[in-house]
């Protein structure tokens, strides 16, 4: 799921709502531990999204 849920985001970055949206998704559905690597991935990847990814991460912590 893990895999699944970097692609869909990579597929969606050209959206910022979007991104959002389907970050969002991705951390319901993800386990604890995966979340974490998907925070590390998501701010090594969309640094152009840190406002988003940082606003999500925070109120799924």
């Amino acid at each position: 799921m893990f895999e699944y849920t970097k692609q869909i985001l990579t597929k969606v970055s050209f959206d910022k709502s979007l991104f959002r949206k389907e970050l969002i998704k991705a951390l319901r559905l993800l386990k604890k531990d995966e979340r974490l690597l998907l925070k590390v991935w998501c701010v090594a990847s969309f640094s152009t999204y840190s406002d988003v990814i940082i606003d999500v991460f925070r109120k799924f912590a």
